[in-house]
């Protein structure tokens, strides 16, 4: 397997697509181990049989993976993942993940290569800033090597209490909505309105630190937010649909991953 990029290290960690069955499944493992065993989701049959959460998706994704070299090579070294899934491989399978959630035509329409990242997970041993800047640069590698224009996704908020997520989703939609001609919107079954709570009624700054890491880090490269949230039931989740345009993250990692962008010995 060619990979798009090599691999981004920092100390014993480091960032790259999975090369082989096994490390997919690393990534399945530990998606498994945060979504079911910490976060509450609800496994069907087979994902209990395996203790993989795995789904139709994964066989046409590329699969992002932070890796600790201290834990050994391969499989064993999987301490986090993301899922990405680029235009051609989800015609592959005739959508994207999120339009199970959204209308994302406004996205598809975009002239440009679009991108879905979904998935993403840490071991929690490893939830530490760095982590974190490692997959974005790892992110912006891949995004720079496939000339990605356009990112998105749902990102979740935990729990399914809308009235506890209420100034969180009241502040994504007053202050980070997507311009129009990008704004995906909650198929209408599944809508759930994200603008709870009148504009001055709320602490701002309260709710923006209550942001998940991942929500925090889009919108600090300028991410907005679709119109509508959803409530994954067997996820346990709120979802929300984030975009960013890619040139965003290139512009911030660009000159940190051409340090970082040479062969690992």
């Amino acid at each position: 397997m060619t990979l798009p990029f090599e691999e981004i290290r920092s100390g014993r960690l480091g960032v790259r697509v999975a090369v082989s069955q096994d490390e997919i499944e690393a990534g399945q493992r530990l998606r498994y181990q945060v979504f079911v065993d910490e976060m509450g989701a609800k496994p069907d049959a087979e994902a209990l049989r395996t203790g993989l959460d795995a789904d139709m998706f994964d066989a046409v994704a590329d699969h992002l993976l932070v890796l600790d070299h201290d834990r050994g090579e391969g499989a064993s070294s999987v301490v986090g993942t993301y899922r990405l899934i680029r235009r051609a491989a989800a015609q592959k399978l005739g959508r994207f993940y999120s339009a199970d959630e959204y209308d994302i035509g406004p996205l598809i329409r975009f002239p440009g290569e679009i991108l879905e990242l979904g998935r993403s997970c840490v071991n929690i041993e490893y939830r530490t800033r760095g982590t974190l800047q490692l997959l974005w640069q790892g992110i912006a590698a891949y995004v720079s090597q496939h000339r990605i224009g356009l990112m998105f996704g749902c990102a979740s908020l935990p729990g399914l209490d809308l009235d506890a997520n209420a100034a969180v989703l009241s502040y994504l939609h007053q202050h980070h909505l997507a311009p129009e001609e990008l704004r995906p919107r909650a198929i209408a079954e599944r809508y759930v309105s994200m603008n709870r709570l009148p504009p001055g009624s709320f602490d701002q700054k309260a709710a923006l630190l209550a942001l998940p890491p991942l929500i925090k880090g889009y919108l600090r490269l300028g991410g907005f937010v679709g119109d509508g949230a959803v409530l994954d039931v067997p996820f346990n989740t709120t979802d929300v649909c984030v975009i960013v345009k890619s040139d965003l993250i290139t512009k911030k990692y660009s000159s940190h991953y051409e340090r970082k962008n040479v062969p690992v010995a």
